[in-house]
């Protein structure tokens, strides 16, 4: 990441996906579509952690070159900038129940560079940003849905 200029970047973003004990299906599917995403030039993964809190809320953090069957994403490893401290680590941790096991993954938008370097060029600051969960989505057209046929 150190050839990369601070206004060149993209916005940034993480996600946290948290496995219930005995739930999780680590098949590769996940590691295959995050490298056809990095692939297509869509995102640049930063930083890239397994969690996993065992019954006694102890928390061991594995780095991609820890785990076994995610051959797609050793290619990534080289551009793993590992920006989260170990104080990220704890944090995020805390929010896990014990016997779980999570994927963190902190990636830069890199579609959306471009414009991210435009406005600041132009004297601009990012003020806001945030997500819309899908289920919010999902539950505004159903009940738009539901409003329409009511009235019909």
């Amino acid at each position: 990441m150190a050839d990369t200029e601070m206004d060149d970047l993209g916005p940034v973003d993480y996600l946290v996906v948290e496995f219930p004990a005995g739930q999780s299906n680590f098949n590769g599917e996940m590691a295959g579509e995050l490298a056809a995403l990095v692939q297509a030039g869509t995102i640049r993964v930063l930083d890239l952690l397994i969690l996993q809190k065992d019954d006694a809320g102890e928390v061991q953090a594995l780095e991609v070159d820890d785990l076994d069957g995610v051959d797609e994403l050793r290619a990534l490893e080289t551009q793993i900038a590992e920006i989260l401290a170990a104080d990220d680590v704890v944090q995020l941790a805390a929010a896990m129940k014990p016997g779980s096991t999570a994927g963190v993954l902190v990636w830069e938008n890199a579609w959306a560079a471009p414009f991210a370097s435009a406005a600041r060029r132009a004297g601009g600051q990012l003020v806001a940003n945030g997500r819309i969960p899908i289920q919010a989505i999902l539950a505004s057209i159903q009940a738009e849905d539901a409003a329409s046929t009511e009235g019909a």
